[in-house]
């Protein structure tokens, strides 16, 4: 699966978990650790690049974006907003929140990546992430996503608990 390990980390009290992109094994190449512009080699599990970019250093400057995740009155799940773009080589502050009653998570990857994500969710739908590029949240919690971007194109983003993506909850994320 074309996603890495991420460390979610409980920061500053109860209810936020940040996404450090700190990694448990070398992938094989490494990112620029000042934050720029992510190596394109830059490696995931299966030995494959990740054309979306690569986790960011927290000294990094970064532009903050906060994506809301929640459910509407007629029973609709949602991202707010239900579209991301970024400019390849920015890195960004993802705050997400979940503001919604049931527990979400964000996902973000290839579309291919997120199809994948999705089937092996439908057979193991309590699976715990520890991907630098998601988060699972219950509700009322809030994390932090630092990351910059890479190749240019069409991305996805998505919930993919079981449900929740039939329910409205993805979009699309596009790299410029």
């Amino acid at each position: 699966m074309k996603l890495l390990t991420m460390t979610l980390l409980a920061a500053l009290g109860a209810g936020t978990a940040q996404a450090d992109g700190s990694h448990g094994h070398a992938h094989g190449a490494t990112g620029s650790p000042e934050g720029g512009l992510p190596a394109m080699g830059h490696m995931d599990h299966a030995g494959e690049a990740m054309p979306l970019g690569a986790p960011a250093s927290a000294a990094a400057e970064a532009r903050t974006v906060t994506v809301t995740m929640r459910e509407t009155d007629d029973g609709r799940m949602i991202f707010e907003p239900g579209s991301l773009s970024f400019a390849r080589g920015e890195t960004v502050r993802l705050v997400i929140r979940n503001e919604g009653e049931q527990e979400h998570e964000f996902v973000m990857d290839t579309p291919d990546g997120i199809e994948e994500h999705k089937a092996m969710m439908a057979d193991r739908p309590d699976m715990m992430h520890q991907e630098a590029n998601a988060l699972r949240l219950a509700s009322g919690e809030s994390g932090e996503i630092l990351w910059t971007f890479g190749d240019p194109g069409s991305y996805a983003f998505a919930c993919l608990i079981p449900g929740h993506y039939e329910g409205g909850m993805h979009g699309p994320l596009t790299v410029r």
